[in-house]
């Protein structure tokens, strides 16, 4: 896939950050329909109406809470009536609580949320789309973001953490299924990032060789990597070799190096994005 021209896109968690770079992307590539999904009904609405100037595509947007299985069905299924099936689906909405231990954890809430946004959400919502992507036989993508989180153990982030190996775990055996059935027209790639610049993030520090990545370097990325339909792409290159090492090292001393480079330091003044 060379362009999203003419093909109809969903973004979910599309009001800010990276799923805001990632339609306006599509809309700039002159997608037909781009198609926002989030939980902020007022960061939606100002998003869609910046978006709708950038393109001659058509902008929709529709409030829908990923975490809820029943909304995500109603939503696919208005989708479906408007517009038709998807071409191009890019599982973004993500959240993050942390900075403690696990045992410290006082909204026990935050595990069950977590977990429905960041693993469970982008398998239902990819139900709802992939069956035609493979029907149609035509080329179709679908990117999962994931985050290097997936790939290293990292203290004070575990149910994160957890979240994100249950994602990639995910995402890749659907892309080796497709490949085993025959179904090469649709691509899943998997993007896994250190922490980014977006304010999701916020307090988070880099670590040695790793600075914070610019938004624009991880959505100019894993748009083309997605194009291209790559398989997993993990940025920058100290996460690629830290997953490299992670599984030839003894685990005491793949320890004792992640500690060294400030990886497992790296959430102690996290705070998130206020507001």
């Amino acid at each position: 896939m060379d362009s999203v021209a003419g093909k109809r896109v969903l973004i979910t968690g599309a009001a800010m950050g990276l799923g805001k770079s990632f339609a306006a992307q599509a809309m700039r590539e002159k997608a037909a329909d781009v198609v926002l999904w989030d939980v902020n009904e007022t960061a939606l609405r100002e998003t869609a109406g910046e978006l709708a100037t950038l393109g001659p595509g058509t902008v929709h947007h529709r409030v829908v809470d990923v975490s809820d299985r029943e909304a995500i069905a109603a939503a696919g299924a208005a989708v479906r009536a408007e517009i038709g099936d998807i071409d191009v689906l890019i599982n973004n909405a993500g959240i993050v609580r942390g900075n403690g231990y696990f045992w410290e954890t006082s909204n026990r809430a935050d595990i069950a949320q977590t977990v429905a946004i960041n693993s469970l959400a982008p398998m239902y919502i990819t139900l709802e789309f992939l069956p035609a992507m493979v029907a149609r036989r035509t080329p179709a993508r679908v990117l999962n973001i994931a985050s290097s989180a997936a790939l290293v153990a990292n203290p004070r982030m575990s149910v994160y953490a957890g979240s994100k190996w249950a994602a990639l775990g995910w995402s890749d055996s659907v892309r080796l299924e497709l490949e085993q059935s025959g179904n090469d027209h649709v691509k899943v790639t998997t993007f896994c990032p250190t922490y980014i610049n977006t304010g999701m993030f916020d307090g988070a520090k880099g670590f040695m060789f790793t600075p914070i990545i610019e938004q624009d370097e991880a959505v100019q990325t894993a748009w083309t990597h997605m194009k291209k339909g790559s398989a997993l792409v993990v940025m920058p290159w100290t996460s690629r070799f830290n997953r490299a090492i992670s599984g030839l090292l003894p685990l005491r001393v793949r320890d004792l190096y992640l500690d060294f480079v400030g990886v497992y330091h790296s959430m102690e003044e996290f705070t998130g994005r206020k507001g």
